[in-house]
């Protein structure tokens, strides 16, 4: 029978870069971690905390061991600093561990990385495992193999890395987790299909996902959705740099590249129209779990979270950002200074005037009594700020 992640009889997991625990086998659960059942919440499931815990399988020795061969896994991708706070925040009794250690060296002709790693569960009985780990967009596939010597189908196996992540995204566990939504509708989009020639429609829509993508991935976005002419991405808690931030920060910087691309289409068909994607920005904790077909796999979020975030999109106009208040205060205090954000409020003396760092409850900006208002009323109490622009450094 072939090698799978279902036959797989030595323990093998994968960890986010949160060093979050989001898949096991049964081996791995028995003889590493002792739970029985994972915890739901995403900070419970670092590995520093698992090992922690009152019921692990491992003696103290041992948990030190597996720590220290995971972290030495994980210096690879994130920063010693980033790892530090993990451990402190999750098992500061295992932040010593961290000390003096050094990254797993990489073969740059093999594409999987290796270790040893000793286990001694009884005083009369020492194991060695080697250690196969493969480096994901996602997060670190490990599995531990009893063999003293390389097993080449195991190698192969791992090596056919495109089928590897599939089956592991298809696994993923559901978890409750802190993140933000950012929705994104191009506005005006049944006019403009209306004025486009079939094929160029599809372009204009392939070009502007085909922008945005990089810039998504870049601020460490994770793809919900396509739902015609929208979008949906999540960000997440990431161990270096704040989710928060970034998805505010993407969302300005999908506003510019989409005035690129308006232009470049004014000039083309030499027309007036105006490109904009009007944007909403949530934040909360949720369910996060995968819708799955035979060849397909999507992220989904269970929630108010997503369902908020997608109102702001329709309540955006003019290619705006829009957040909500319980997302811009929880930056750091740097962080909001380096964001302009504020609401517009009419004066019939002095006309509009933006009253910078000011926020206002949905109903008070528009009338959502009339019934072209009606899906906007269940976020008629939500207090929201509109987004003007991200600074590289403090100057707001």
């Amino acid at each position: 029978m072939p090698l799978s992640l279902d036959n797989l009889e030595h323990p093998a997991y994968m960890l986010n870069y949160n060093m979050e625990l989001v898949w096991y086998n049964e081996p791995a659960r028995t003889r590493l971690f002792g739970f029985s059942v994972l915890p739901s919440q995403s900070r419970e499931r670092c590995l520093f905390s698992l090992l922690s815990r009152p019921d692990a399988r491992l003696t103290i020795q041992d948990q030190r061991a597996l720590a220290a061969m995971n972290l030495r896994f994980a210096l690879q991708r994130v920063n010693r600093t980033s790892l530090e706070k993990l451990v402190e925040g999750s098992a500061p009794d295992l932040l010593d561990v961290l000390m003096g250690l050094e990254p797993i060296e990489l073969n740059n002709q093999q594409p999987i990385a290796e270790a040893t790693l000793q286990q001694t569960p009884t005083p009369q009985q020492t194991m060695f495992y080697r250690v196969y780990a493969v480096y994901f967009r996602e997060g670190i596939l490990l599995v531990l193999s009893p063999d003293a010597d390389r097993r080449d189908d195991l190698l192969d196996f791992l090596k056919r890395r495109d089928k590897v992540i599939d089956t592991l995204l298809q696994r993923h566990l559901p978890v409750l987790t802190p993140l933000a939504v950012l929705v994104a509708d191009l506005q005006n989009s049944v006019r403009i299909c209306s004025e486009l020639a079939p094929h160029e429609y599809f372009e204009l829509i392939n070009q502007i996902w085909n922008t945005m993508g990089p810039i998504l991935r870049k601020y460490g976005g994770t793809h919900g959705k396509h739902a015609g002419d929208g979008i949906v991405y999540y960000f997440f808690p990431q161990p270096e740099s704040n989710y928060l931030f970034n998805t505010i920060a993407c969302a300005t910087e999908l506003k510019e590249a989409m005035r690129q691309i308006s232009s470049d289409w004014q000039f083309r068909k030499r027309w007036y129209t105006e490109l904009q994607l009007n944007i909403g920005l949530h934040e909360g904790q949720e369910w996060l779990g995968t819708f799955q077909s035979a060849n397909h796999v999507e992220f989904v979020v269970l929630g108010d979270t997503i369902n908020h975030a997608s109102r702001l999109s329709d309540f955006a106009r003019q290619g705006s950002i829009w957040a909500t208040k319980n997302l811009v205060s929880r930056l750091t205090p740097d962080e909001r200074s380096r964001i302009e954000f504020g609401i517009t409020r009419p004066s019939q003396e002095y006309g509009d005037r933006f009253v910078p760092a000011s926020y206002a409850q949905v109903d008070s900006l528009i009338p959502v009594a009339q019934d072209k208002y009606e899906k906007l009323r269940d976020i008629a109490q939500l207090a929201v700020t509109e987004i003007k622009r991200v600074a590289t450094t403090r100057s707001f």
